[in-house]
């Protein structure tokens, strides 16, 4: 509680960096209740407003929370700290970490040399080769590329594009269940979440019209690979959601489509042309390298200069040198094999996992990507089980909002033997814990 922590200050300042300073150091944890603003301002000597005052910034800034009745608590992932994910055992088969098999990695070999650039790198921060192959690796399944830019990764770009374009307080439509890290993002950035519901073809477009009529200035979603569920886009829901999207043209819809290549599924995007206010981002982390800190973004022109002006007055571009590194695997044949023998390699993994489950009468997710989601009622119950059988899987509530509990397994590393097996402990955990959800 925080009671027991001690928070100090004479001032608003003061009063919110104390408690910015226990959540860093540990000693407030996600979830602990602040006192209620009249019994710290009687404590400390000060008014309540004063209190009020310090609580406002601690939420602008993503650190708290406030659940109605339920008072003010600190943030699941408050901005202030480093949610790495738990330390695998020793020992355990981890199949939460979402990675690629490093096996199906090209080796990188930096270039020695980059030949210089025109000007300042400020002034030429693309370069000309990895320029022209993002636009045709986004040319190829259909994105505009009449303004396409670089970034820092995917979520370093949504970063910038949400940071430009809202102020602390607006709302973004998320989907539920969802990537944890993005989750815990549009906090850090002091903005509100509201939930979409997430089914095996993405976004469902009732859910998105009434985050939409609830006062979303912004949408993020996954066109496949979708994590945890799988989900991805089919040409119908494309449509339905564009539909939706069409009424509130002041939107702006960013795409991630972060395992493009990889991800076992044909492209279907919302970025037609038909929208004004787009983004689409792409990385390579997934398919040609973890370290390969890279996003190619294709947007609308105002999007485009809204997300540049900003870089422009931070980093200012990215490497040359990681560049030059991108745009020579981007355009080696035998890189482009590989990835494809990778994909096929996923989808048998992740395929396999789905129907020994199913077998067992077990129902899970994952039309495409690199994970499968499977529903129970207890995620504790299932993790901790699964853990004693010498399996380490994601516990769902990283995930989720509003969406019912489940289960995260990354298949990367996966072999159809090993799923079968992992299936069968499965069963045995379901039926020890009777932690199946829905029968």
């Amino acid at each position: 509680m925080a009671e027991q922590y001690g928070i100090v200050g004479g001032t608003a300042r003061e009063i919110s960096a104390s408690v910015e300073s226990g959540v860093a150091d540990g000693a407030l944890r996600p979830g602990a209740s602040l006192p209620p603003v009249r019994r710290l301002a009687e404590a400390l000597g000060v008014s309540a407003g004063t209190v009020a005052a310090a609580y406002k910034e601690l939420r602008v800034r993503g650190v708290v929370v406030t659940l109605g009745r339920g008072g003010t608590v600190v943030a699941s992932a408050p901005a202030v700290t480093s949610r790495r994910p738990p330390r695998v055992p020793a020992g355990l088969r981890d199949l939460a970490g979402g990675h690629p098999d490093p096996d199906w990695l090209p080796a990188l070999t930096p270039p020695a040399r980059v030949e210089p650039v025109p000007g300042s790198h400020r002034a030429s921060p693309r370069l000309a080769a990895l320029e022209g192959a993002a636009r045709a690796w986004l040319a190829r399944d259909g994105v505009p590329t009449d303004a396409v830019t670089f970034a820092h990764g995917a979520l370093d770009c949504i970063a910038r594009l949400l940071s430009t374009e809202l102020r602390p307080g607006d709302a973004v439509a998320v989907e539920d269940p969802g990537f944890h890290h993005l989750l815990d993002l549009v906090t850090a950035l002091g903005l509100r979440m509201l939930p979409v519901t997430v089914d095996d073809e993405g976004m469902r477009p009732e859910a998105l019209r009434s985050a939409l009529r609830a006062g979303a200035r912004a949408v993020v979603c996954s066109p496949r690979g979708q994590s945890p569920l799988g989900a991805r886009f089919t040409p119908d829901r494309r449509d339905e959601l564009l539909s939706v999207l069409r009424d509130f043209p002041d939107t702006l819809v960013v795409e991630d489509d972060h395992n493009a290549d990889i991800a076992g599924a044909d492209a279907v995007t919302l970025a037609s042309g038909e929208l004004p206010r787009w983004a689409h981002v792409r990385t390579v982390s997934k398919h040609l390298g973890i370290d390969l800190r890279w996003a190619a973004l294709a947007c609308d022109a105002a999007t485009l200069a809204r997300h540049d002006g900003r870089m422009l007055l931070t980093s200012g571009w990215v490497s040359h040198i990681l560049q030059a590194t991108v745009a020579g695997l981007l355009t080696d044949p035998e890189v482009t094999r590989l990835v494809a023998r990778a994909a096929r390699t996923y989808t048998v993994r992740r395929e396999a996992l789905g129907a020994a489950l199913a077998e067992r009468g077990i129902a899970s997710h994952g039309s495409s990507g690199l994970n499968v989601w499977v529903p129970v009622r207890d995620e504790s119950a299932v993790v901790n089980g699964l853990r004693t059988r010498g399996w380490w899987i994601a516990a769902g509530t990283r995930f989720r909002i509003a969406s019912p509990p489940g289960v995260r397994v990354t298949t990367a590393t996966l072999t159809p033997a090993e799923a079968s097996t992992l299936a069968a402990d499965f069963a045995e955990v379901l039926a020890d814990s009777q932690a199946v959800y829905g029968g």
